[in-house]
C-alpha cells in the first residue's frame, strides 16, 4: 500500500490485490476488460461461500484499479474488519483458493500492519528478511504461499537487496513458477489460520432467540448479514447516539416478538457483555434478572437500540431509501451471468431451493457487486429504512412463529476457563511436542538440561537486534579455556609481570592494603601484579561476604554432606575450617545457575515470567513447583 493510504486508513483492515503474471499486454482497454471478466468469474464462482457469510464491518469485495505508477493494473479490495478477527483469515483462505482456482493470478494480502503473514510466521522467517526489505515479495501463486529471495542468481533484479517493484516480482514468479516457494515452517504457520474453512464459517456462527420490534423480525429475516450493522450501532453509541432512543420512531417496544436471529460469535459477545439500562421515556423494559426469558429480553432491547441508532442516522429521504438495486439492469444482467455458470444447479424457479439461492444471490449483489461510489450503493441504514417500508410485517404471523423456532444456542463458550485459554494459547502458538504432566516431570525432569540449554544460548551470536535463542535444548555445549581467556586479558590490560599503573589505585597504602585482611603468609608467592594474583585476592575478599557466602561451592557440598551424616556435633569449628577452605573453593557454576533460575522460576508463582520465557524458548520446560510450605 502507498505511504498516503496507509496514513489515511486506521481502522483495522486487509487489503488484497490481485495480479496477472504473464507479459503485460499494451493495449490498456484491453488488460481492463480481462480484469473485469476475472472479477465476474471469481465473483460468480465464490459466490455461494460469500453471500451467507455475516461479516463483521464490511464485505470482501473487487474492484478494477488501472495503472498507477510501477504498479500494474490489477484487481483488488479493502475490507475493514473491525474486531474479528475471524475475517480476516477468511479473506486469506478465499485469496488462497482463488488463485489456486486461477493459477495465472498473483496476490498479495496485507493488513494496517504491513505483512501480517509473515508476523504470524516470524518464529520461522530466515535472517536476510526484515520490514525493510520485504515489500513486494511475498505472494499466493498458485494456491501456495511464494517468498521472492533477496539473491538470484541469474541477476534478474537490478538491487534486489534494497527493493524489489511489484513489477519484477511478477516477471519472477512467471520466469521461476516453482521457485520461489515458502519454507515448510512458515506455510505450516499461515495455513494452520486457514484450517477448516470453509466449514469454519459455520462453527463461528451463534444463534439466539431475542424479543425484537416485528420490523427488525422481518429484515433480519430477509437480510440476516444487516445484523452487523445493527450491534456495531449499539456497541459503538455515544451519548448523542442515545438521545434518538429517548422516544423511538422506527422500532416501537409494543410490536416485540420472540424469533431467533443469527450472530457471528464476535458479534453476540459484543451485545450479550455490555451492561445497559434503557431510559424509562423509551417504552422498554426488562423482566426481573431471573426470569427465564431475560436474556431474550435483553438481547432484543440491545438489538433495537442499535437499529433506532443506524435509522436515525440515515441522511436520505424514505423515498430514495424505497428505490431497490436489485430494480435495475445491473442486476438483471448479473443474474443472467449467474444462471449461465449454472449457479441455480438446475433448481426449478419458484421452488424452495431455488428461493434461497435468489436471495443468497441478491445478498451478494448489494454487498460485493455495485461499487461504493455508485448512486445504486446504499448504506445499512439505507437498506434497513428500504425494507422496513417495502416489506409486509405481520405481528400476529410472527407471534404464532415463536412456538416452531429452532432451540436457543449454549452460549457456555463466553465463560473462558484456565484449561480452554491454555487450550487456545497452544493451539495459536503451533503444535508442540509431547509435554509430560507434573508427576511425569518431578520424576523424569534432568536439570542438566537447563545448564547446557543456557550454555547453547550464551554460545549464540548477539547484536543490537538481540540475543538469538536456540530452538531445541540439545545444542553441543561450549567449552570455556581458562588459559586462554587470562592469555587474551593480559594482551588487553598489558603483561601481568608489569607494575600497576598509579591510576590504578587512588593510594599506595591501599596498593599495599589488598592482601592485610588475611594474616596467610602464602599469600607472599603470588606476585600482586599477576592477573592471578587479583583473581585470588578477589576470591578471598567475595568469599567473606553474603554474596560469596551464597555461592555453592564444591568444599561447601562435601561439607554439607559431611555435617548431615553427623547432626549432633559441633558445628562452629567446622564453619571456621569451611571458611578457610570456601575462600580458595572453585564455584559450581552449573548448579549455582540451576539454584537461581529455579529460585526465579519458583517466584513466578506459575505466571509468565523471564525464567520461563527463556527457558521455553530454548525448548526448556520447568515442572511446576508442587512443594507445599509447612
Amino acid at each position: 500500500m502507498d505511504g498516503l493510504e496507509k496514513m489515511a486508513v486506521v481502522e483495522e483492515f486487509v487489503e488484497y490485490r490481485f495480479y496477472i503474471v504473464c507479459e503485460e499486454h499494451s493495449d490498456p482497454v484491453n488488460v481492463e476488460g480481462i480484469l473485469q471478466q476475472y472479477i465476474e468469474r471469481i465473483l460468480g464462482n465464490f459466490s455461494p461461500l460469500l453471500a451467507p457469510y455475516i461479516w463483521q464491518d464490511q464485505p470482501f469485495n473487487l474492484r478494477y484499479k488501472p495503472r498507477k505508477g510501477d504498479r500494474p493494473a490489477h484487481i483488488g479490495g479493502m475490507t475493514r474488519v473491525g474486531d474479528n478477527i475471524e475475517d480476516e483469515w477468511f479473506i486469506v483462505y478465499l485469496v488462497q483458493q482463488i488463485t489456486k482456482e486461477y493459477p495465472e493470478l498473483a496476490a498479495s494480502v496485507e493488513d494496517n500492519d504491513g505483512e501480517f503473514l509473515l508476523i504470524e510466521a516470524a518464529d520461522f522467517l530466515p535472517k536476510w528478511l526484515k520490514p525493510e526489505n520485504s515489500a513486494n515479495r511475498v505472494f499466493f501463486y498458485r494456491g501456495k504461499l511464494c517468498i521472492i529471495p533477496v539473491l538470484q542468481d541469474d541477476g534478474d533484479l537490478i538491487d534486489p537487496a534494497n527493493s524489489m517493484s511489484i513489477s519484477q516480482a511478477l516477471e519472477l514468479l512467471y520466469a521461476h513458477p516453482d521457485g520461489f516457494l515458502a519454507s515448510n515452517a512458515i506455510s505450516k504457520a499461515v495455513q494452520r489460520r486457514i484450517t477448516g474453512y470453509p466449514e469454519k464459517t459455520i462453527e463461528s456462527l451463534h444463534r439466539a432467540h431475542c424479543y425484537v420490534p416485528a420490523g427488525i423480525a422481518v429484515i433480519l429475516k430477509e437480510r440476516p448479514h444487516l445484523v452487523s450493522a445493527g450491534v456495531q450501532a449499539f456497541y459503538l453509541r455515544d451519548p448523542i447516539d442515545l438521545k434518538a432512543c429517548r422516544t423511538f420512531c422506527y422500532f416501537l417496544p409494543e410490536t416485540r416478538v420472540l424469533t431467533s436471529v443469527t450472530f457471528t460469535k464476535c458479534l453476540y459477545a459484543q451485545l450479550s457483555q455490555q451492561k445497559f439500562h434503557p431510559d424509562k421515556r423509551s417504552g422498554y423494559t426488562l423482566p426481573a434478572l431471573l426470569h427465564p426469558q431475560y436474556k431474550a429480553h435483553d438481547l432484543g432491547m440491545k438489538l433495537a437500540h442499535g437499529f433506532e441508532i443506524l435509522c436515525s442516522k440515515c441522511t436520505r429521504s424514505l423515498d430514495d431509501a424505497t428505490i431497490s438495486p436489485l430494480q435495475t439492469s445491473l442486476w438483471t444482467g448479473f443474474l443472467n451471468a449467474l444462471k449461465k455458470k449454472d449457479f441455480f444447479k438446475g433448481e426449478i424457479e419458484g421452488s424452495a431451493r431455488y428461493s434461497e439461492l435468489l436471495k443468497n444471490a441478491e445478498i451478494y449483489f448489494l454487498q460485493s457487486v455495485i461499487r461504493p461510489e455508485s448512486s445504486l450503493a446504499k448504506s445499512p441504514a439505507e437498506e434497513v429504512l428500504r425494507l422496513l417500508n417495502t416489506l409486509s410485517i405481520n405481528v400476529e404471523e410472527l407471534k404464532h412463529e415463536e412456538a416452531n423456532l429452532p432451540p436457543d444456542e449454549d452460549d457456555s463458550w463466553l465463560d473462558l476457563s484456565p484449561e480452554r485459554l491454555e487450550q487456545i494459547l497452544q493451539e495459536a502458538a503451533g503444535p508442540k511436542e509431547y509435554i509430560p504432566t507434573s508427576s511425569e516431570n518431578e520424576q523424569k525432569y534432568d536439570l542438566s538440561d537447563v545448564t547446557e540449554s543456557m550454555k547453547a544460548f550464551i554460545s549464540k551470536v548477539s547484536s543490537h537486534e538481540g540475543a538469538e535463542l536456540p530452538r531445541v535444548s540439545c545444542q553441543a555445549p561450549i567449552s570455556f579455556d581458562m588459559d586462554s581467556f587470562t592469555s587474551a586479558l593480559e594482551k588487553i590490560i598489558g603483561s601481568g609481570q608489569e607494575e600497576l599503573d598509579s591510576d590504578d589505585l587512588e593510594s599506595e597504602e591501599e596498593f599495599e592494603s589488598l592482601g592485610s585482611d588475611n594474616e596467610d603468609p602464602s599469600e607472599d608467592q603470588y606476585p600482586l601484579g599477576n592477573l592471578h594474583s587479583y583473581m585470588q585476592v578477589m576470591d578471598r575478599e567475595l568469599a567473606q561476604t553474603n554474596i560469596g557466602k551464597s555461592f555453592y561451592t564444591k568444599n561447601k557440598m562435601s561439607s554439607n554432606k559431611h555435617s548431615s551424616s553427623h547432626p549432633d556435633e559441633d558445628s562452629s569449628s567446622g564453619e571456621e575450617t569451611a571458611a578457610e577452605d570456601v575462600s580458595l573453593a572453585s564455584v559450581d557454576v552449573d548448579i549455582n545457575l540451576v539454584k537461581n533460575l529455579l529460585e526465579s522460576f519458583s517466584s513466578q508463582a506459575g505466571l509468565a515470567g523471564p525464567a520461563s520465557n527463556i527457558l521455553e524458548s530454548m525448548g526448556v520446560r520447568l515442572p511446576d513447583n508442587t512443594d507445599q510450605e509447612t
